[in-house]
Formats: C-alpha cells, sequence, structure tokens
C-alpha cells in the first residue's frame, strides 16, 4: 500500500518535470562536462543579470525571498530533493517570478554546473553541519567545498553563510581565518546583536522558524574567497 506522504513526492515530482523553472540534469551528462547550460545560464533566463545559488535550498523560501527583493538579479535553488524544491517552484511561478530557477543535483557537481565567474553570490543556508569527525568531507564550507565555490564565483563574489549551528559558525570561521580569505562581516546571534543586512533578517525559512521558537542563536557570515 502506498502512503500518502509518497502519493504527494510522486505528484510533485511529476508537477516538476511540466515546470519550466525546474532544471533536473542527467548525471552522467554533468559527470561529462555536456551539461548545456553551464556558460550558458544567460539563455535561461533571458538576461546578463548577475547569479545568485542557494546551496541546499530546502523549499526555496530564501531563493523566493531574495528574488522579490532583488528584481534585477536571477537566483538558482539548487537541491537534490524535489519534492521539497517543488513548493518553491510552484510559487515562483504563481507569482510571475521571472528571475527563479530551481537546480535538482547534487551541491558536490556545482562547480560541472556553472562555468568559471559565472555566478556572483552564493547562500548557504541551515545545512546539515555535519559534526562527526568522518563526516567533514561533507560539510558544505570545508575546504573542498571552498574551492569549488571559488572556480564559479566573480572576481569579488561573495558566500553567505547562515545556520542554527554554532559548531558550524565556529568551525568555518576557523578555517576562513586559516586560508587567509576575507571574512565580511560575522554574527553569532543576529536578532540579538545589530548590524546584519535586512536580507538575513527579514528572510526567515520553515526550519528557521523552529529554531527560534526553541531560542536558538542564529548566526550568520559573508565572506568572500580570495
Amino acid at each position: 500500500m502506498v502512503s500518502v506522504g509518497s502519493k504527494n513526492k510522486l505528484k510533485r515530482f511529476k508537477e516538476n518535470e511540466t515546470f519550466k523553472n525546474v532544471i533536473q540534469p542527467d548525471r552522467d551528462e554533468v559527470d561529462k562536462g555536456l551539461f548545456p547550460l553551464r556558460g550558458k545560464w544567460a539563455s535561461h533566463f533571458g538576461n546578463s543579470n548577475p547569479i545568485v545559488l542557494e546551496l541546499g535550498c530546502g523549499k526555496g523560501e530564501y531563493t523566493i525571498g531574495l528574488a522579490k527583493q532583488n528584481k534585477n538579479k536571477n537566483f538558482i535553488g539548487i537541491d537534490i530533493k524535489g519534492a521539497r524544491f517543488w513548493r518553491g517552484a510552484k510559487t515562483a511561478i504563481e507569482e510571475k517570478l521571472n528571475n527563479v530557477a530551481f537546480l535538482r543535483t547534487q551541491i558536490e557537481l556545482v562547480n560541472l554546473l556553472f562555468a568559471e565567474n559565472e555566478v556572483s553570490e552564493i547562500w548557504i543556508t541551515f545545512p546539515d553541519p555535519q559534526i562527526k569527525y568522518k563526516r567533514t568531507k561533507h560539510r558544505m564550507t570545508n575546504q573542498s567545498f571552498l574551492e569549488k565555490y571559488k572556480s564559479i564565483l566573480s572576481d569579488g563574489g561573495e558566500v553567505n553563510l547562515k545556520t542554527d549551528s554554532e559548531f558550524m559558525h565556529g568551525y568555518t570561521l576557523g578555517l576562513l581565518h586559516g586560508l587567509g580569505y576575507e571574512i565580511l562581516y560575522a554574527n553569532h546571534d543576529v536578532y540579538k546583536n545589530e548590524g546584519s543586512p535586512k536580507e538575513v533578517l527579514e528572510i526567515q525559512t520553515f526550519y528557521e522558524n523552529q529554531y527560534l521558537e526553541k531560542e536558538k542563536p542564529i548566526t550568520y557570515i559573508k565572506f568572500r574567497i580570495n
């Protein structure tokens, strides 16, 4: 017997296939360097506006929120779980947000999906901190991931990390200092300490609201990978 949850997932997967703002590349094609939009994302949006990524976008709240605030930029939410970002993709269509797209793929392939200097900014919102040492390779701000981000970011491109994990916040700050990367702003409790950018305070995800109900501090870092 198929559960209601499974039926909903299948329905969303089917609906994603009909959305023009959802791209679901073939893994083999990506691995071989044959993804057709790499270096040509401007053709998808029909303009040459700056491209901003949300990595591990979940339901796409940040992708949608940023797109509403910045109509002169293009936003792409990336996640392997299509049933989650279905909500964001559907909202973008309903609200006629033509500067939004969603990409169903693994984050570790990001350098095969975008060309050098093609991305102006990256947002990483509430990633799994992967606290156990053997999971270090999966942390989205480890050195390997940072090198991949560096390979696609334009000169002066920025990375934003917003998380409820004090461990992830501290780990990332330490790594950035060690590598000599430029930390533009850091705050270990954005709602209690003044100075955070409005997009950090005004856009909240489903999970962030749950963390705030539990009175967990929300941390934020903005940095450049020089």
